[in-house]
Formats: structure tokens, sequence, C-alpha cells
């Protein structure tokens, strides 16, 4: 389809969040607040795994790329709502917008595939320590994380390319605080069975793939903690893998509030509420549940705070 089709929609009106006028400023300061303190969290955290030879292992490698995707993926859609709710300027180009929205599925689905990526590391560092360093050798992290990152260029890719080809004709205001994709295709005139089956079939590979991966890891890891006749073992074994249990809570809890859950009459504030806990909150709290419930990262933040202290004097 030629772009003069799409022509007679040169941007869209974003609603942004569902709050009152008056509440503006409490909420820019609130998301502005929150927004910092995921960049700051995750930056710190790949500055430790950089300069601290002892997280130089393949579950701090994977780390440091989810603490990249966690500022990536809220950059994408929280700094454009800060912008619009300070200026009240609900407009986003059509360029722009489809932009967020690829750039969205795609730290989206990296940010996915790495916690199965991650899911499988404890599997082996507990069910098989003796092999751990042989089977999750270097060369196998860096392939790991590479096919994280390119198949979720590619899903976005589909995504986009597909949407590319719908014509939008009158209305053009998304009732949300980002372009999601959704919302987009409720706004088209034209078909979007092939969007719908895109969806489906990169949906399947992108998220049920990986969530089943995750599942069948720490089922195993739970037959091979029950074996541990050691209570010192069980804690050991379940305290490598409270932070990163942690962060799947988080991650799928809000997409079954956002996909699974049936609407209900006020389900746009609901899916509104559920994003903000996906693209906020939830890249906001993984530094605190990786620094705060994991020894090594204490142990790192404390070597940090020496050497700056040494160097100070």
């Amino acid at each position: 389809m030629r772009r003069e089709n799409q022509s007679s929609v040169s941007e869209f009106l974003l609603l942004g969040l569902p709050i009152w006028p008056e509440q503006q400023g409490v909420f820019f300061a609130l998301f502005l607040g929150m927004y910092l303190t995921t960049v700051l969290g995750n930056l710190l955290i790949i500055l430790l795994i950089r300069l601290d030879p002892h997280l130089h292992t393949p579950m701090y490698f994977f780390l440091s790329h989810l603490a990249l995707t966690d500022v990536s993926f809220s950059s994408v859609t929280v700094p454009k709502m800060l912008i619009n709710m300070h200026t009240r300027d609900q407009s986003i180009p059509y360029a722009g917008c489809v932009t967020q929205m690829y750039f969205f599925i795609f730290f989206g689905c990296v940010d996915n595939l790495l916690l199965a990526v991650m899911a499988y590391d404890r599997y082996v560092a507990i069910c098989h320590p003796l092999h751990y360093t042989i089977i999750m050798r270097g060369n196998l992290c860096i392939s790991l994380v590479a096919v994280s990152w390119i198949f979720s260029c590619g899903s976005a890719m589909s995504h986009t390319l597909s949407l590319a080809r719908l014509s939008f004709c009158a209305d053009n205001t998304i009732p949300h605080f980002f372009c999601d994709l959704a919302a987009l295709l409720k706004l088209s005139c034209s078909d979007t069975s092939l969007n719908e089956l895109v969806i489906f079939t990169v949906g399947a590979l992108g998220i049920i793939i990986p969530l089943t991966g995750i599942l069948v890891s720490y089922v195993r890891i739970g037959v091979s903690i029950l074996r541990v006749p050691s209570t010192k073992g069980i804690y050991k074994a379940l305290s490598t893998c409270g932070s990163h249990l942690s962060v799947v809570f988080l991650f799928y809890g809000t997409i079954m509030v956002l996909y699974i859950f049936p609407p209900s009459n006020n389900s746009n504030d609901k899916d509104i509420i559920a994003s903000v806990m996906y693209t906020v909150v939830t890249p906001m709290l993984n530094p605190f549940i990786y620094s705060l419930r994991n020894r090594d990262m204490k142990g790192a933040l404390g070597r940090l705070s020496r050497w700056e202290i040494f160097f100070s004097k």
C-alpha cells in the first residue's frame, strides 16, 4: 500500500493517563522520580558488573544485558509521557508513533527472552553444578544473548511491517500513554487479519516458548532442591533463584493482567495501569530486587564504595 493512502493521518493523539488535570504536576514529579531511579539503578548494576571481577560470571553477564534492556524499555515510553504531561501537547507524528511501537516490542521481547536464558543458567548452576563452567562457557552465553537480540529485532520488525500496510482514516486518538500495537489496530480502517495472525504466531514464539522454558527450568530446580537433604543447601539454592523469580513474577504478572484476564467495563483503565506496572514500575524495581536479595551485588557495592573512599583521600 502506498504512503499516500495513509497521509490522511499524519499524527496521533495520545490521551495519556486517566488522571485529572490538577493532578498532572504530582504525577509528573512521581514518574520523573521513578524514571530517574530506573536509569540510575540499572546503570549502577551495569557499572558494578563491569568493574568487579567477582561478577564476571554468566549470571551477571545476563543480568547486565537485562539491566540495559530495562533502561531502554522504560526510555521508549516514559520520556514522551513526561513531555506530554508537562507541555499538555498530546500529539505524536505517525513516524514517531510507529518507531515507538517498534522499540517497545523489541525491548519487551528482549526482556522476555533474557529472563528465559537466566532461568536456564540457574537450572544448570543448581542441577549440574559440576559441569556448570563447561556448559555455560563464554561462547554459549554470547550466543544466547545474541539470539535474544536478533529474534527480538525480527519480531518487532514483523509487527512494524505488517502495520505499515494499514490505512488510518479519520480517528487518530489513542486512549493510552504510548503507541500500543493493539490500540493502533483498532484505529485502522483496513483489514487487520494479517496483523492478528502475526501477533498470534510471533506471540507464541516470543512469549509462550520462553515462559515454558522458565517453568520447566524451575520445576526441575524444585525437584533437585527437594532431593537435597541439607537445609543449608536448600537455602543456598533458593537464594540464587529468589531474585530472578521475583522479577519473573513481576514481568509475567502484568502480562497476565493485560492479555489473559477477561476485560471489564473499565478495561481500558486496567490496561493502562498494568502497562504502567510493565513499563515503569518493574524496570525500577529490578535493581532493588537484585541488590537487596543478592549477596554478590551487596559485596560489589561495598567494594565500590571502599574504592571511592580510597581514591577520594
